[in-house]
């Protein structure tokens, strides 16, 4: 059964979306540098540094995308994205060589146990509801053999937040903490604390491992 938050993720609010995104890393970096006063590009090579370039990487909630391509540029080249809006995997497809996207939920990653050396979420874990979300850390925990990363809203608890004038769409809270607290099989890598340059709001980027 599909989430009120799928539900419109799928369609014409997700549709809206996937214009206002950025479709390539050049346009990512333009939005990082209004929001941050740094790029998308540099905290990659900085969370990123020492992940082999032949990792197999998975997105969730890939939308245009806009963050493969980034990563694509970094040289990165066994990249993979999933995501439930049909309309921005059709743009994905024409924008990106040599990535495939498919169609799925976080709540069901069609993918084998540890499977990607690496899956990652941006701006993805803020729209699912607090009661769905640990099903969701669960499948990308499931899926990832090594690493876990992670840009999204931050607050120390959870925060409902008015979304383009609709509730029950957007929550931000300590994502990392959230992962821990849940996997005792991870531990905190690296986490940055990004404060953004208009206002008092926070993201926060994370890199979890897996425990040997």
């Amino acid at each position: 059964m599909k989430t009120f938050q799928e539900k419109n993720w799928q369609g014409e609010h997700g549709n809206d979306y996937n214009v206002r995104n950025p479709h390539f890393s050049s346009d990512l970096d333009r939005l990082y540098l209004e929001n941050y006063g740094l790029t998308r590009k540099a905290l990659n090579q900085e969370f990123l540094a020492d992940i082999p370039k032949t990792s197999k990487i998975l997105e969730v909630g890939c939308n245009v995308g806009s963050q493969l391509h980034a990563l694509q540029g970094l040289g990165f080249t066994s990249l993979v994205g999933v995501d439930i809006n049909r309309q921005a995997l059709e743009v994905a497809k024409k924008n990106l060589i040599g990535i495939d996207v498919l169609l799925a939920s976080a709540f069901d990653l069609p993918f084998k146990d540890n499977y990607f050396d690496l899956v990652f979420t941006s701006g993805v874990l803020i729209h699912i509801s607090p009661k769905d979300i640990l099903q969701a850390l669960k499948e990308i925990v499931r899926v990832s053999k090594k690493y876990i990363l992670g840009l999204e809203y931050f607050n120390e608890e959870y925060l409902e937040v008015e979304y383009r004038g609709q509730k029950d769409m957007l929550w931000k809270t300590d994502f990392a903490k959230l992962y821990i607290d849940n996997f005792q099989e991870l531990e905190l890598l690296k986490e940055k604390r990004i404060k953004y340059l208009t206002d008092e709001n926070i993201d926060t980027m994370f890199l979890l491992e897996k425990k040997a």
